[in-house]
């Protein structure tokens, strides 16, 4: 049975990457209580680049706790946080491989419908625990 264990917001903060200054709102942490969730977002969270995240299909970004698994195996770890990738919504019993574009799941009074595939952005290199796996690992590893 799907569950929803965390609702994880943030909003924009300016970082140094690549020895540029760059905005991200990768950094979500968990709240409690209930969160009223929009047409492009959820209250308390915003996207720092519009251009490859947010809007009307993508307001809520979501991923499961077998990818989180996989990081812990992988990089030998287990102290993430939910909203450590930078998900507004972590899940458990939603395998990728069995959720497809056009499903619906019913979250408290909302019904939210899966638009298109999880992208890695870049700015998921935040964590050096990240910089040396490369984008390609990435997408690898969160699209299992």
């Amino acid at each position: 049975m799907p569950r929803l264990l965390s609702v994880n917001v943030g909003v924009p903060r300016d970082v140094t990457w690549n020895g540029k200054t760059v905005q991200t709102s990768v950094w979500k942490s968990p709240v409690t209580g209930r969160r009223m969730v929009r047409k492009l977002d959820i209250d308390g969270d915003a996207q720092a680049d519009l251009a490859g995240h947010g809007g009307e299909h993508r307001a809520v970004f979501v991923y499961q706790m077998d990818s989180y698994h996989y990081w812990e195996r992988f990089l030998g770890r287990n102290d993430f946080t939910y909203g450590q990738f930078g998900e507004n919504f972590t899940v458990e019993g939603l395998p990728d491989n069995e959720v497809c574009i056009g499903d619906r799941y019913r979250i408290g009074g909302a019904i939210f419908e899966v638009t298109q595939p999880r992208v890695t952005c870049y700015r998921t290199d935040r964590d050096s625990t990240f910089a040396y796996c490369g984008r390609e690992k990435l997408v690898q590893a969160m699209t299992l």
